[in-house]
């Protein structure tokens, strides 16, 4: 484990809430351009299993629903990094223990593991 209140925890968190702002200000987006589209097709008389537009939007609707899934999931990804740099556990790898390279943790703030355990 690495020692509570290492200079490299403030960085750390800078860098995972300027991630958290982004993931939730790009599922905003998503969440308003589903409704926009929801919206859209509720003012046309739109059947999607007849109309050649129909599957179109039923795409649409699902390709944003599937963005903002993946936007989740990478909120609770950021969340459980900020949870685990609370708990002292932060760029420690889950499965062997030893510290997870500064590199890695710059280009993946959420990682659980090492390189050589990644995947597991």
């Amino acid at each position: 484990m690495r020692p509570a209140g290492d200079e490299g925890d403030d960085e750390a968190r800078r860098r995972l809430l300027r991630l958290r702002a982004a993931v939730e200000a790009r599922l905003a987006g998503v969440t308003t351009s589903r409704s926009d589209v929801v919206d859209a097709a509720r003012g046309a008389n739109v059947d999607d299993e007849h109309d050649p537009e129909g599957a179109t939007i039923a795409f649409e609707r699902a390709q944003l629903e599937a963005l903002a899934d993946d936007a989740r999931v990478a909120l609770a990804e950021v969340d459980a990094a900020l949870a685990r740099l609370a708990d002292g556990t932060y760029g420690v790898c889950a499965v062997g223990g030893e510290p997870i390279p500064a590199e890695r943790l710059a280009v993946r703030p959420t990682a659980t593991t090492c390189v050589r355990h990644a995947g597991r």
